[in-house]
């Protein structure tokens, strides 16, 4: 992939998560999370309006970052969040062990009713001893698709497990049609088999860390966004965000992993940045977050911007050769 300058966009709120879009129609909501998930729309990425703070029915523990949506038939959009509870280590209340919940929405995402946590990490996985600043344990910082065959929704997850050989990311699945009731739904992909629940079940990575999480100098991916390109005609591990910025990998979705089919690397960004993600230019082609064509829009957060500022991204346009 090669990248070339050009007009900076900014986001209309704060980014700290992946940043989900969709259509209705001729216009296109995005939704910004950090943590409380806000919602932008406009003819196109390049027109968007005022954010606006959208709201869930119930209270949670912790914020919860919308970090994938999908927009159904009948009009209801669904989505999946990055929940972190506190505390989770009591003698170091600042870590967490995220989790990841789904919602629905009949308003385009301006309100969402809860329906509840789906991936969890195993309650003995929590190492609170670590070196992490952040977490102790969890499962979170993901990606959601839906294959071609509407059979399941893929998640794509980071996972964060005291032991490194759960660490990395993983992969777990939910059957389309559970899509309104899916706790307790869906499976994690473990020693090749789909055999472990989503909430407290194992996995095994299909890109594992090269340095343990709980070190000072981890070396892993996490942040999956996955997308499909109709110019390369396969999905490809968008930007698998790592702290040495690795190439990610591409897989078609219908495959298991231990069969992923032909594979091309995907080039990751080359300088430090997170939260980076593809997207397409004014003509419709839904759903936007997920579907690219030969030349795109990669949206990076700088590194340089802190968490108490106004996020902004900017934006390259990479051309696939």
């Amino acid at each position: 992939m090669r990248l070339r300058a050009a007009t900076l966009v900014k986001f209309p709120a704060k980014v700290d998560c992946n940043s989900p879009a969709h259509w209705d129609g001729d216009r296109l909501y995005l939704f910004n999370s950090a943590p409380e998930p806000w919602r932008s729309s406009g003819k196109s990425v390049f027109d968007l309006g005022q954010a606006v703070l959208t709201r869930y029915q119930n209270k949670a523990n912790g914020g919860r970052w919308i970090e994938a949506t999908y927009k159904d038939d009948d009009g209801t959009l669904y989505g999946w969040y990055h929940n972190e509870p506190h505390p989770v280590c009591p003698a170091r209340e600042a870590l967490t062990a995220p989790r990841i919940g789904a919602a629905l929405s009949h308003d385009n995402g301006g309100t969402w009713q809860d329906l509840g946590f789906v991936l969890e990490a195993p309650a003995d996985s929590l190492f609170c001893e670590t070196e992490n600043h952040y977490f102790a344990g969890g499962n979170g910082d993901f990606c959601v698709n839906l294959d071609s065959r509407k059979e399941y929704f893929y998640f794509f997850i980071g996972t964060y497990h005291r032991d490194s050989s759960e660490q990395g990311v993983a992969v777990a699945r939910v059957p389309y049609t559970e899509r309104q009731n899916p706790a307790g739904k869906p499976r994690k992909w473990y020693r090749g088999q789909w055999s472990e629940p989503g909430a407290g079940g194992h996995v095994t990575p299909i890109f594992p860390v090269k340095t343990d999480w709980n070190h000072k100098d981890a070396d892993a991916f996490w942040g999956a966004s996955v997308h499909w390109n109709s110019h390369l005609n396969l999905e490809a591990g968008r930007y698998l965000h790592q702290l040495q910025q690795r190439p990610g990998r591409s897989r078609r979705l219908e495959r298991t992993p231990k069969d992923p089919g032909s594979r091309r690397d995907c080039a990751g960004p080359r300088h430090g940045a997170w939260m980076v993600s593809a997207g397409g230019g004014h003509r419709r082609r839904a759903p936007r977050d997920r579907q690219v064509g030969r030349s795109h829009r990669a949206a990076v957060r700088p590194r340089s911007i802190g968490l108490g500022d106004r996020f902004f991204q900017t934006r390259r346009a990479g051309r696939v050769t």
